[in-house]
């Protein structure tokens, strides 16, 4: 390591050097270099199949790495300012469930705010875990959740003294941010780790004039979501470690989930990505929040959109504000999120985020430019000339308040029946329900189906949301338990 400098891409510089090898391939992938397969060849080029390679001494071993991985980890803990390192190649899923698996292990209490991606109560049915949820406020303009109050998160702590770890999202996909420095003390006070799942949060480590970042507020593990705002390609990511956590027994858990076969297109690329975002970070993500900035600015003046930020900061349930988030609430100009959504891209081959109820968000990030934002800007307006409606009638508010029976492992493995979605209110689901993006469940396994619930999915259905989770893909029928008791 003493070498090596962010200068350096060790996976990439090691494949670099097996292309020029030219080594007759007895081994797999069958494809064999691109030669049993020249349309793969043709879609992807001969540069990028010849590279898909498997594990070797040569170019070491995701699951035991001690050459160029390793080195490749040490100089992303290094960059992100963390203990240590983990490349992950199955998502920030991966790294978010790892996290949890890592500290919660069946019956044990965490404490999370109840907006969290699916992958979060993925794990807890994986592992047994108890959710204790810190309700988010919801801003009554904006419908949106905001971040866990510092007093609520108190308050659980207090009322749960034996939960072993605090979950926090740093940011929200609307750019919401926690008190995560003083969460952190707080709950290191009562001996419990913080995770934070930062799959929105890579360049809070490079930006200047951003929220603070997990490892700098010491958390103890962080997901990080490097294809989203990093730059690396999809489904790569990160998993950092403060100083008090087992990084060999992460690594264990890791490998209990984690494919064998770790492709070395997603390690060279968050490689890759770790040293652009080293040497060249701090600018590219000044102009990053420039840009949105910007595009802030024009849309507000279009009349009928708010593209939000720090003037919601309130010192609680909003302590900070990621202002690369283009957040936009589109509900005053009549149309849902998901309308807004729906035409940019049919109408005029605009492909944003996601849009849900009453918001739709631009991901702006360092491959963006200014010529970008400017279509988005004038599609945005004449969508509002064009497609205005009366806002009479329309569902504001994006966040209903679970009511929890059972865990979400014991629900998701129960007895269950499939019943018609108008039949299910006050039954308890047994499944996710929910629209992705962002893919927030609107219901979770071990939770009771109110007529709130119920509503919103009516009209998230109407509106064009896309439902996923369920078994029945149309969501004309509900997974729920077949008693009514929570004892399953």
């Amino acid at each position: 390591m003493n070498h090596l400098s962010q200068q350096n891409a060790p996976i990439y510089e090691a494949l670099e050097q097996f292309r020029r090898m030219r080594v007759v391939p007895f081994d797999v992938p069958g494809h064999k270099r691109g030669k049993g397969n020249p349309e793969l060849v043709q879609l992807l080029g001969e540069q990028c199949v010849g590279i898909d390679v498997n594990s070797m001494k040569p170019l070491d071993n995701l699951c035991h790495p001690v050459s160029v991985i390793q080195q490749a980890e040490q100089l992303a803990a290094q960059a992100f300012g963390s203990a240590h390192a983990f490349l992950m190649v199955g998502g920030t899923t991966s790294s978010v469930q790892t996290m949890i698996l890592s500290c919660c292990k069946r019956g044990d209490k965490i404490i999370l705010p109840r907006n969290v991606h699916r992958s979060v109560i993925n794990a807890l049915i994986l592992c047994g875990a108890q959710p204790v949820y810190v309700n988010p406020e919801v801003d009554t303009m904006l419908g949106i959740p905001l971040g866990m109050q510092l007093s609520q998160v108190e308050q659980a702590i207090l009322e749960n003294p034996d939960a072993v770890a605090v979950l926090v999202n740093n940011p929200t996909y609307y750019g919401i941010c926690s008190d995560l420095r003083g969460i952190v003390a707080l709950a290191h006070q009562h001996k419990m780790l913080v995770l934070a799942d930062e799959a929105h949060g890579t360049h809070l480590y490079f930006g200047e004039g951003l929220p603070i970042s997990a490892m700098a507020a010491g958390a103890d593990l962080a997901a990080v979501s490097m294809h989203k705002s990093g730059g690396s390609l999809t489904q790569s990511s990160l998993l950092l470690t403060g100083p008090q956590v087992n990084a060999g027994y992460v690594r264990q858990v890791i490998n209990l989930t984690q494919t064998t076969s770790g492709s070395y297109l997603l390690l060279a690329s968050l490689d890759i990505s770790r040293r652009n975002l080293a040497l060249r970070g701090k600018e590219e993500f000044a102009r990053v929040m420039e840009l949105a900035q910007y595009a802030r600015d024009e849309i507000n003046a279009i009349g009928g959109y708010y593209a939000y930020s720090k003037e919601l900061i309130n010192g609680g349930s909003i302590y900070d504000f990621d202002v690369t988030k283009l957040s936009i609430h589109t509900l005053e100009i009549g149309l849902a999120g998901i309308e807004v959504y729906d035409l940019l891209r049919d109408q005029y081959d605009i492909q944003i985020e996601f849009g849900d109820i009453g918001n739709i968000l631009a991901y702006i990030s360092i491959g963006d430019r200014k010529r970008d934002i400017e279509r988005l800007i004038s599609a945005l307006a004449e969508i509002r000339r064009c497609y205005r409606k009366e806002r009479t009638g329309m569902l504001s508010q994006e966040y209903v308040t679970p009511k929890v029976v059972a865990t979400p492992q014991q629900a998701f493995y129960a007895e269950k029946e499939a019943l018609p979605l108008v039949q299910t209110q006050g039954r308890i689901c047994s499944e996710f329900v929910m629209c992705y993006p962002p893919g927030i469940p609107i219901l979770s396994p071990g939770e009771e189906v109110t007529r709130e619930v119920l509503e919103y999915i009516r009209y998230a259905k109407k509106k064009g949301c896309t439902l996923t989770g369920t078994e029945d893909a149309q969501l004309n029928y509900l997974n729920v338990l077949k008693t009514e008791k929570a004892g399953v």
